[in-house]
């Protein structure tokens, strides 16, 4: 078989199609959702967070309200914006009074099947991912204990929360509505997963191409692997290396100025990009990573030149674009 004038690399494709078919299944603690191309037909929920749609409701309400900020100016949706893949357009986003963030805001699409949360990978669980930013004085700056009387306060938040959880309003059942909600984001089927999915027609020659420098040349997939096209562990690409990422986690050296692999389905509309925000365009990470990365002393070994032409770098940069899907799920 042939893409264009060039040999397609059967191989690159078989790699692939391996590599989403054995990711686990966790049917045994999971939920089943409706099939997507390109994802897992089940997430993992825990045995104290069953998915339910009064739960998964209550957190889209909690997601939108900007109660949940200290002067009720912004929500979770001022930073996650769902026409924007869930993430933001500036480098870093704007919490209560006008503050800006630490980090860049990466999309929360898929997270229900994420390893790790945040940059730094400092939380374990969705459920207590969600409830900081609340607390952030940086983002919502809004104490729990301060929200917890707020919603009580509320008729219609105690009548929700009351027929979901038998204790209606507490902070754990607040960080199991909204981590419900984020359990049923998911966005799959892209024109890639089509392609790959056997329907030939849904990638342009380019794209198909740039699937092949992706897993080839590239080596994309040394970190960008799986259902998800990330890995979900941490590297060092030398940018901003001030920060100290991971290592302010786990306080161990060779983690300082290590950040998680982001996933880079609908990475086209999740501009700018890096942790901190600082490459404007797709175009110029790819101009970055062909370069060898950052370069500072700590870069990970795996970073090193490209050297890829120009029309290897259009063929990627299209087939990135490809992993852009038409809609998004909301899955109870």
């Amino acid at each position: 078989m042939r893409v264009g004038d060039r040999p397609m690399r059967c191989l690159v494709l078989t790699v692939l199609v391996a590599a989403i078919a054995s990711m686990p299944s966790v049917a045994q603690v999971g939920e089943r959702t409706a099939p997507l191309r390109g994802l897992d037909e089940y997430v993992q929920v825990p045995e104290s967070n069953p998915l339910t749609p009064a739960k998964v409701t209550l957190g889209r309400r909690l997601f939108f309200d900007p109660l949940l900020s200290a002067d009720r100016t912004i929500s979770c949706a001022s930073c996650h914006h769902p026409e924007l893949a869930f993430s933001d357009t500036t480098a870093r986003s704007r919490g209560v009074r006008g503050q800006e963030t630490t980090r860049n805001v990466p999309s929360i699409l898929n997270r229900a099947y994420g390893a790790s949360f945040f940059w730094d990978g400092r939380a374990r669980s969705l459920e207590e991912a969600v409830v900081q930013p609340i607390e952030n004085p940086r983002e919502m700056a809004l104490p729990l204990s301060i929200l917890l009387d707020r919603l009580r306060q509320d008729s219609a938040y105690r009548h929700l929360f009351g027929e979901v959880f038998r204790d209606s309003v507490t902070g754990p059942n607040v960080a199991r509505s909204l981590a419900s909600y984020l359990r049923v984001l998911r966005s799959g089927d892209s024109p890639a997963d089509r392609y790959m999915a056997g329907e030939r027609s849904a990638l342009s020659v380019e794209a198909a191409r740039g699937l092949e420098v992706f897993f080839g040349k590239a080596n994309c997939v040394a970190c960008h692997a799986g259902p998800l096209f990330t890995d979900e562990s941490f590297h060092n690409t030398g940018v901003s290396p001030a920060d100290t990422g991971r290592g302010l986690v786990t306080h161990r050296a060779e983690d300082r100025g290590a950040f998680k692999v982001p996933s880079l389905r609908n990475v086209a509309m999740t501009a700018p990009y890096m942790h901190d925000g600082s490459i404007a365009t797709l175009d110029s990470v790819v101009e970055f990573y062909d370069h060898g990365g950052g370069l500072s002393g700590r870069s990970d070994p795996e970073l090193r030149p490209l050297r890829l032409t120009n029309e290897e770098k259009r063929e990627l940069l299209a087939f990135l674009r490809s992993l852009t899907a038409s809609s998004f799920v909301h899955q109870p």
